[in-house]
C-alpha cells in the first residue's frame, strides 16, 4: 500500500495517477470506485494498466457468462497495449483462467502457452490443469515437472503434481513437499487418508496429530474427530469436535459429527449401566 501511494504521488500523468488510485481503492475494498478510476484513465489514454485494473476488479466477483465475456474483452484489450513481459504474462494467465472457468479449454491452452513463451512460469500449473481436464494426465504431470525444475519454491509444485500422479508417486511427491516445507498441511491429510484406507487407524491419527501440533485448524480437527469416531474413540472425537467448534460454532459437518458421537457415547453409558 505504501509503495502504491508513493507511485501515485510521483505519477507524471493523470492517467497513470488514476490507475494507482484505482489499485489503492481496490486494496481497501472499494471495488466500484477502483473500476471508475480505471474507466477515467482509459478515457484519457488506453493503456495496459488501466484495462488490467478494470478487468481484475470486475473478475473479483462471482462471474456470470456475460460478465466473464466482458472481462475477457478487457484483458484482450490490455494485451493489445504496450507493457512488460511480467505484466503481460499475468494478464495471459488470468485470461486463461477465465477461459477454463467458462469451459473453453482450447483458447485457455493457447493463452497459457503464450504466457510461457514470455517466461511466465506460473502458467505451467494452469496448463497442467487444462491437460488434466482434457484427460491428458501424463501431459499434466510433465507440465508440473517442468514447473518443479524452474520454481524457486518447489514444495507447492510437488504438492500440486501429486494430483496428477498414481498413489505411489503421489506419496513420494507429498513426502518431498513435507521435506521442503514441513508446515504445509495437505500432505499430512493425504497420507492420513491413505493410512485409513489401509486400515492403519493409529498411524492415520498420528499423521494428523503431527499437523495439528503446528496448525490446529478447523478441517484438521474435524478430520481427526471423524477418524476417532470411526475407530470408536468417542471421547477423543468429542474433544476434537469441541475444539473445532471453538473455531467455528456454525460448522455443520462438525455439529453433525458431534451430535452423532455424543449420541453414541450416551448409548454406551446406558448399555454399561444396564449391564452392571
Amino acid at each position: 500500500m505504501r509503495s502504491l501511494r508513493l507511485a501515485r504521488n510521483f505519477s507524471t500523468t493523470e492517467q497513470e495517477r488514476l490507475v494507482y488510485e484505482g489499485w489503492i481503492l481496490y486494496d481497501t475494498g472499494n471495488r466500484q470506485e477502483a473500476i471508475s478510476r480505471a474507466e477515467k484513465s482509459i478515457s484519457i489514454q488506453r493503456s495496459f494498466e488501466a484495462f488490467f485494473l478494470k478487468a481484475y476488479a470486475l473478475a473479483d466477483t462471482i462471474l456470470d457468462p456475460e460478465s466473464s465475456s466482458y472481462v475477457i474483452q478487457l484483458l484482450e484489450e490490455a494485451l493489445k497495449c504496450p507493457s512488460d513481459g511480467l505484466r503481460k504474462g499475468q494478464a495471459l494467465n488470468n485470461l486463461a483462467s477465465i477461459y477454463v472457468d467458462c469451459g473453453k479449454l482450447e483458447p485457455a491452452e493457447t493463452c497459457y502457452k503464450n504466457a510461457l513463451d514470455i517466461k511466465h512460469t506460473r502458467a505451467h500449473q494452469g496448463l497442467a490443469r487444462v491437460y488434466h481436464m482434457k484427460n491428458q494426465r501424463q501431459a499434466a504431470y510433465d507440465e508440473m515437472s517442468q514447473l518443479i525444475e524452474k520454481a524457486q519454491y518447489k514444495a507447492s509444485a510437488y504438492e500440486k503434481r501429486s494430483e496428477y500422479s498414481d498413489r505411489e508417486m503421489a506419496q513420494s511427491d507429498l513426502n518431498m513437499a513435507t521435506q521442503l516445507d514441513p508446515l504445509r498441511t495437505y500432505p499430512y491429510r493425504y497420507r492420513a487418508a491413505v493410512l485409513m484406507d489401509d486400515q492403519k487407524e493409529a498411524e492415520a491419527v498420528e499423521e494428523l496429530t503431527r499437523a495439528i501440533a503446528f496448525k490446529p485448524d478447523l478441517q484438521m480437527l474435524h478430520l481427526r474427530a471423524a477418524f476417532y469416531e470411526s475407530i470408536g474413540d468417542l471421547s477423543s472425537a468429542l474433544q476434537d469436535c469441541e475444539a473445532a467448534l471453538c473455531l467455528d460454532p456454525t460448522h455443520m459437518d462438525t455439529l453433525d459429527l458431534y451430535q452423532r458421537a455424543h449420541g453414541r457415547a450416551a448409548e454406551q453409558v446406558k448399555v454399561s449401566i444396564s449391564g452392571s
